[in-house]
Parts: C-alpha cells; structure tokens; sequence
C-alpha cells in the first residue's frame, strides 16, 4: 500500500482526535465527569501522536545518502516509539491519576448529563469513521499478502497504520467505559463509579502502549523479517541452478515492508571467476523482482568446506574443566 494512503488514514485520524479533544473536554468541565477527562486527555495524546506519525511519513521518504545507505525507513519506528510513549504518559497516567483522585476525594455531583452523553455519540462516530477507514486499509494490505487481519496486525512491519488502528480501538472502547461509569453515576447516585472507569480506561491505554512499544522497540533495534518470508527467501535461492546449498540467510527490515538481506551460498562448482560474478547479478535481479521488499541483497559465495574449516572445534568438557565431570 502507498504513503499517500497511509498519509490519507493518518489525517482522518488527526482530525477526528482533534475535534473530539475539544468536545470532550468542554464536557467534562461541564458535567464534572472525570472519565470524559481522561478521555479528553486520551484524543489530546491520540492528536499529538497524529503529528508524529506524519512527520515519520514525511522523514521516511528521505532518499538513502552516505550517511544512512540504506535509507530513513526506521523513522517510522522511532517516530511510532514516540507515539506508545505518548499514549502512556499523556492517557495512561492521566486517567489512572483522575480515578485514583476522584476515588480519594470524592466526586460533586455530576451535571449535565446529557451533553455528555451526546459528545460520547459523536465522539463514537468520529472515532468509528477513522478505525473504518484504518480497518480498510490493514485489510487490504493483509490481503496483498496473504494474511488474516489479526495475522497481518502481528506480523507487519509498518507501524504507522497499525498505531492508529489500536489507538481507535482504545478510544472506541473508552468511550463506552466513560459513557457506563457516567451512566452508574447518574442510576445509582454512587459517584466511584465514574473514576473506577477513568482507572479502566487508564488501564486500557496503558496495555495498549505496551504493546505498541513492544513491537516498535522490536523493529528500531534491527528485527528480522517474519519467518515465512525467510522461508520463502531461502526457498527461492536455495531453488537457484547456480547455488548449491543455502549455508546462512540474514535479514533485517530497515523500514517498513524494506528488507536487507545477507546470504553465505555454495555455489556450483563448475563455475569459474566469471560464472560466479554472472550468477550473483542474476540471482540479485530475479530475487529482487520476485520479492519487491528486498530493498539490498548481499550475497557471499562460500563453500561448505570453508565453513566448516572455520568453526570453532569443539572442547571437551572433562579435558578443559575436570570440576565439568562432577
């Protein structure tokens, strides 16, 4: 899928946030809902993250130079780290923080009650218009690829998308926990319920950014490419007239859906000087058609003698350590 669609999901989501932010936290000084705080304070972090998340598209773009060779891909990884973060700080504590103090303090009585309730209805629809829309696109890019939905949300590499998929989820979910604790406060009277959902929807957010930031620090640190994708790479040279034996593949995505890849090969031995150098060009040009991701192949012909020459021998444990036998 391109940028410019990427770019389109990411504008949706930037100003429905920033329409909601408002709205809900006009409602929440208005009805002294401590839940439609937080979750004004989750559409302020959710806009924030917008900007980042277009200034790693923006970044990412960034032709390769001598500097980064391989390109800017990762920004898109640093910039959605920047995002789970925000996510935690600015909705996670936030909300944690006004249920704990309305728990501690005690809540006045709510007013207002029905312009809560209708900035919740068209906060949920707004939100709804972006989650469809991310929804969209992640299903189009796991069909490209062969994937389910959830598959696809586990395995891909571009955080930009998934980032505002889960934060639409986490609001969409939100805003039902603020709308029961409101609702519970307005039938019982017992205003606890009203921060116990504040603490819930922190609680959400926080799971939300972990997981975010899990698979962000994953990807910023130099992760693999999934392992069927690996499989598929070693099939194909392995499948190479010229190539023996697959003796190491090393990948590593540079960005999203952007793969180097390394790979020591046994070439045939009835190849000379020439036939090797011939070899490797093909081999590079069908790879790199036949895998649009592969965005740098290495290849290094080794024979197996040569790698078995330079394996370490193995020591023997009674020899080297006589306490190793005890």
């Amino acid at each position: 899928m391109s940028d410019e669609e990427s770019t389109g999901t990411v504008l949706t989501a930037l100003g429905a946030n920033l329409a909601i932010a408002v709205a809900k936290i006009a409602a929440g000084v208005i009805s002294g809902s401590s839940a439609m705080l937080a979750e004004g304070a989750h559409s302020v972090a959710d806009t924030t993250n917008q900007v980042f998340l277009l200034t790693s598209l923006r970044l990412s773009r960034r032709p390769a130079d001598a500097t980064h060779p391989f390109g800017y891909g990762k920004e898109r990884f640093f910039w959605s780290l920047l995002a789970a973060v925000g996510i935690f700080v600015s909705g996670a504590v936030f909300s944690i923080y006004e249920g704990v103090h309305g728990l501690l303090e005690g809540e006045a009585e709510a007013a207002g009650y029905l312009i809560a309730y209708v900035v919740r209805g068209v906060s949920f629809l707004a939100e709804g218009v972006s989650w469809r829309k991310a929804v969209k696109q992640l299903r189009g890019e796991a069909a490209h690829r062969d994937r389910g939905l959830v598959e696809h949300l586990r395995l891909s590499s571009d955080p930009t998308v998934k980032t505002v998929f889960f934060e639409d989820s986490a609001a969409l979910v939100g805003l039902v926990l603020a709308a029961a604790g409101l609702g519970l406060h307005q039938l019982t009277g017992q205003a606890f319920w009203d921060p116990v959902a504040a603490i819930a929807i922190g609680v959400l957010l926080a799971v939300v950014a972990y997981v975010l930031g899990r698979d962000t620090k994953e990807l910023l640190i130099g992760e693999a490419a999934p392992e069927p994708a690996r499989r598929a790479l070693r099939d194909a040279l392995a499948a190479e007239p010229e190539i023996d034996a697959v003796l190491e593949l090393r990948t590593m995505l540079v960005g999203p859906a952007t793969l180097l890849v390394a790979a020591r090969v046994d070439m045939a031995d009835r190849l000379d000087a020439r036939g090797v150098e011939d070899a490797t060009d093909r081999i590079e040009a069908r790879l790199k058609e036949d895998f649009p991701e592969v965005r740098e192949l290495y290849l290094d012909p080794t024979s197996e003698r040569q790698v078995a020459a330079s394996a370490p021998e193995p020591t023997s444990a009674s020899t080297s350590d006589p306490s190793a036998t005890r």
